[in-house]
């Protein structure tokens, strides 16, 4: 599933929803043989309703259009959305779909967290961008701030032949799949390779890359990523990354969408702070980003936060690109993040609770040390999708398992 390195592309990185919406829709627009797309949620909202407008209209002219939402993130679509999608032969599948439980969602650990368009084999977007309307600016305070990347050249098919892959492992539906695509030709000079994460042979692959990359890490190591509380060994490389000189900042949540997200990671500041670590909070609104870049070369940019569902439970999928262009692009913007709309935790939080500080660090290190073995235990299952169709749907809206 991980693809091998691939040089020859071209990689525009893409801020928020502004930046990112435009670019997918007028890619789909151009679509002549295939849409795929991978997302964790989709809402019959502004961006919703756009994009279910320019998938109908390429299902319309031929191409072949299929979405996989996930069943948690996304249950909450209207019959007459899905009816138009299913009208036009769009294909909408979800993973692991459930109904609700005395109204609260039950499907809540392995999600897809994963967000990939892939358009023709030669196109391709991934990040942490989902397709609902707080991710611009307009929806105010709680708008989040987010990072995707578009992706021309080989790898751009890597990530097609994936997405197709993951649908046909599934065996939805009766339709004839295309073969892998041909690898694109080369657009630009960037190598990168896909990195996905799952429940069956790469556990831990998006984790290990972080942590080799830190290890080589020489001069600089800058991560925004919204959820940060990683594992044992992936802090353990920050730490010993500071002490050997290593500039390590890390962006982290200042006004979070989740309370207890930032508390946790609050739990590790002290640990950090003591060898060196830089953090800084973003506080203009929620911090969704999952990206980092790594001295002058490496970068990657993908739905993985640095988080024990990320890690250990959701599948998730990013990319690596050696760029020094890239590289560039990204650590300006988060350059502009720390310099204009984060605040420096530059010492250990108030006095309050200081004496329980050695009990609370003995009990965090312990879960990071056994979480992902922990985490083996929970419920665990192949990609299950189940393609939704009007008859699916129950009185209520929701998506009843067919």
């Amino acid at each position: 599933m991980n693809s091998p390195w691939r040089d020859g592309n071209e990689f525009l990185l893409l801020e928020n929803g502004e930046a990112y919406y435009p670019r997918v829709f007028e890619a789909i627009a151009s679509a002549r043989t295939e849409v795929l797309i991978e997302t964790f949620i989709l809402f019959d909202d502004k961006v919703g309703r756009e994009l279910r407008k320019v998938v109908i209209d390429a299902a319309n002219r031929g191409v072949q259009v299929d979405i996989t939402v996930d069943g948690y993130g996304s249950d909450t679509l209207s019959e007459e959305f899905i009816k138009g999608l299913a009208d036009a032969g769009v294909r909408l599948h979800v993973f692991d779909p459930r109904p609700r439980l005395l109204g609260v969602r039950t499907n809540l650990f392995r999600r897809m967290h994963r967000k990939i368009v892939a358009i023709d084999g030669e196109i391709s977007f991934i990040g942490g961008i989902n397709f609902s309307i707080d991710h611009l600016a307009e929806f105010g305070p709680m708008a989040k701030q987010d990072y995707a990347v578009e992706v021309r050249g080989p790898l751009a098919t890597d990530i097609a032949n994936f997405a197709r892959g993951m649908l046909k492992a599934a065996r939805v539906g009766r339709r004839r799949w295309r073969r892998p695509s041909r690898l694109a030709p080369p657009t630009g000079d960037a190598s990168g390779r896909l990195i996905v994460r799952d429940n069956d042979a790469n556990p831990t692959t998006i984790e290990n890359a972080y942590r080799v990359a830190i290890r080589a890490a020489s001069t600089d190591v800058l991560i925004a990523n919204a959820y940060f509380f990683p594992g044992y060994r992936l802090l353990r490389e920050l730490v010993n990354a500071a002490k050997r000189g290593v500039k390590v900042r890390l962006i982290l949540q200042g006004e979070p969408d989740m309370r207890f997200a930032q508390k946790a990671a609050e739990m590790l500041y002290d640990y950090l702070e003591s060898a060196g670590v830089q953090i800084y909070e973003y506080c203009d609104r929620p911090l969704h980003g999952k990206v980092a870049c790594i001295d002058g070369q490496w970068s990657t940019v993908g739905s993985s936060n640095l988080d024990p569902f990320s890690l250990a439970l959701n599948l998730e999928a990013n990319v690596i690109i050696h760029d020094r262009t890239f590289n560039r692009v990204l650590r300006d913007n988060l350059e502009q993040l720390i310099a204009n709309h984060c605040r420096r935790i530059a010492e250990p939080r108030a006095e309050r609770g200081r004496l329980q500080r050695p009990w609370t660090s003995v009990l965090v290190f312990h879960f990071l040390r056994r979480f992902p073995a922990w985490a083996g235990s929970l419920p665990a299952h192949k990609p299950r999708l189940e393609t939704v169709s009007v008859d699916t749907i129950t009185d209520d809206g929701t998506q009843e398992p067919a």
